[in-house]
């Protein structure tokens, strides 16, 4: 089976995930669903300081957006905010450096940021990490699951009542299409058992994301959630993650700000909050979230279970 969904995966791919999947994906688009101005309206990127995240940004900076950059190193970030303010004439972007594989840190950040800002609008999680092999934190988690899916789930968790305090607000994350070819397994977060694949990791993850989004969806409904594939990007982190896909794929790449095309469309336009919350998208559309005949469905009560996983792992390094 795991033959077939990569296969099909990979045929999709070819048709969709290309820079050419965007280029005919685009002619659908509406120009003026981004004719917006965002001045007043705030937004956090995490990993904002290059790729996809860096792209964001400076859309939303040009209309006007003030920025929460997310990053984990301050040069990098300080370097990418410089850029923005330069090329977007806006002056409303600020550095949080903050590394998401810190568990305990990510609390203690989106607390501080409570008590700092009085409203936040938009929270992009957009951040990630593939390790090449297994690797634990400080406190013992399994590095690529804390960036990837327990600290998007505190940040989001603890910024959802500032969220609910602000007008019209969203939630995006940046997940992958390589999650059509994971079912959701929770019996092994940590991945402690069997042989470490890092893009297998990672594309369980992304699911991982797709479930949280849906659920988390259900349980704060004046939050408009989404969660998108941006295609296949020509980002850094591919290169130095994927070197022989992103070697073979290079032309066919996609430009991070094609990538970006969708999140900025979820962050900032009204069209995208006609749909309904918790859904994935690609390409500014909804998309199922299996392929078909991949056997990838899982029960209500697993991906209620991954919540409530997460919520008690969570828990264990919320400061007191």
């Amino acid at each position: 089976m795991s033959l077939y969904r990569n296969s099909a995966w990979f045929l999709k791919g070819l048709t969709e995930f290309t820079k050419n999947g965007y280029l005919s994906a685009s002619k659908r688009f509406v120009e003026k669903d981004l004719e917006v101005s965002v001045a007043g309206r705030s937004f956090m990127i995490t990993g904002a300081n290059g790729g996809i995240g860096k792209a964001t940004a400076m859309a939303i900076a040009k209309r006007g957006g003030t920025i929460h950059m997310v990053c984990r190193n301050k040069d990098k970030a300080e370097e990418a905010r410089a850029d923005i303010v330069k090329e977007t004439g806006n002056k409303e972007i600020y550095v949080h450096v903050l590394d998401l594989s810190e568990t305990k840190k990510v609390w203690e950040f989106a607390e501080g940021f409570k008590k700092k800002f009085k409203s936040l609008n938009v929270l992009i999680n957009n951040a990630g990490s593939i390790m090449s092999q297994r690797d634990v934190n400080t406190e013992g988690l399994e590095k690529s699951f804390a960036v990837n899916v327990l600290g998007i789930y505190i940040l989001t968790k603890s910024l959802i009542p500032l969220l609910e305090k602000s007008t019209d607000p969203r939630v995006i994350t940046v997940s992958s299409g390589g999650m059509l070819v994971q079912k959701l397994r929770i019996g092994n977060l940590q991945s402690e058992r069997g042989r470490f694949d890092g893009t297998m990791v990672y594309a369980q993850h992304k699911r991982q994301q797709v479930v949280m989004t849906e659920q988390l969806a259900k349980t704060h409904t004046n939050i408009h959630f989404s969660v998108m594939h941006p295609g296949w990007v020509d980002t850094p982190a591919v290169a130095n993650a994927m070197p022989d896909f992103h070697r073979s794929m290079k032309d066919s790449l996609r430009t991070p700000e094609q990538g970006a095309d969708t999140v900025v469309w979820l962050a900032i336009s009204e069209a995208a909050t006609t749909n309904p919350t918790g859904r994935f998208y690609q390409d500014r559309k909804v998309v199922p979230t299996h392929l078909p005949l991949a056997w990838t469905h899982s029960s209500p009560l697993e991906e209620q279970k991954l919540l409530l996983l997460l919520e008690d792992l969570a828990k264990t390094f919320q400061p007191h």
